[in-house]
């Protein structure tokens, strides 16, 4: 189970790199703001359920303990 979450949850940290990447790619070659927003809106919601999904690994692992 522990390996799977963290799959998940390296999985879910590299789409957050990507859709970084594609806004600042956006953002550089001056495309819509409409666009740009919803990249953020996109970024925002991967990095919670990332930390989210980092939190649920440490807890159920014992956090290193």
């Amino acid at each position: 189970m522990s390996s799977f979450l963290t799959g998940l949850t390296l999985l879910v940290m590299g789409l957050v790199v990507i859709v970084l990447i594609r806004g600042l790619m956006h953002m550089a070659k001056g495309g819509s703001g409409s666009t740009s927003n919803k990249l953020m809106q996109a970024r925002v919601l991967l990095q919670a359920v990332a930390i989210a999904l980092i939190m649920l690994t440490l807890w159920i692992t014992g956090g290193g303990r």
